[in-house]
């Protein structure tokens, strides 16, 4: 994954607590009902959203991985609970890039691994374009060369 990743989850991590801290700060000052609570809630929102801006994308980084080999591919995931997914090439149905606009500005994208499986696609974000097309190319290819489709 490239390092310029943590800047994309640092902003798309911005999104709920601005929108939610918008919201409170306009409650708070057109309603003044609701200036008891709003008040220590927009703190709170403040201080947890500032927290989980700094701390996310770091440690989304240092924790998220992936492998593609002539057999599978593989992604780690999750915070606390650690998730590893293995996606054998005879199960992959489509494999496809993504680069939504956010991406497109920070030079990034997301390789999208679609499997028969009832655990929906494998998401690899983070990567350079050229990375995520070439993984992209080498498993469709070797997509095709495999015989079966392991279901």
């Amino acid at each position: 994954m490239e390092r310029r990743a943590v800047l994309l989850w640092a902003v798309r991590a911005l999104a709920v607590p601005l929108v939610l801290g918008g919201a409170l700060a306009a409650a708070h000052a057109l309603w003044d009902a609701a200036r008891p609570w709003t008040g220590p809630a927009l703190a709170a929102v403040g201080v947890i959203g500032a927290l989980y801006v700094a701390v996310m994308p770091s440690w989304r980084y240092a924790v998220h991985r992936w492998e593609s080999t002539d057999e599978a591919v593989y992604a780690t995931t999750g915070w606390f609970v650690r998730e590893w997914r293995i996606a054998p090439l005879s199960r992959i149905q489509t494999v496809d890039t993504v680069r939504g606009p956010l991406e497109q500005a920070l030079g990034l994208a997301t390789l999208v691994v679609t499997t028969a499986s009832s655990r929906g696609a494998i998401h690899i974000s983070g990567l350079a374009p050229e990375v995520a097309d070439e993984a992209a190319e080498r498993l469709a290819h070797i997509t095709r060369l495999t015989p079966g489709d392991a279901t």
